[in-house]
């Protein structure tokens, strides 16, 4: 499964991102709205 996480607090989306990972999904991290934007809309 993939998922996506848009988080401005960079260890907080860190820390999701690697132990989502490890947990087995794919994982997009986003660091702002306007990130998330631009690359998936």
């Amino acid at each position: 499964m993939r998922l996506l996480i848009v988080e401005d607090e960079v260890k907080t989306g860190n820390y999701l991102q690697q132990g989502l990972t490890e947990a087995g999904f794919i994982v997009d991290l986003a660091r702002t709205g306007g990130e998330f934007l631009a690359s998936y809309c």
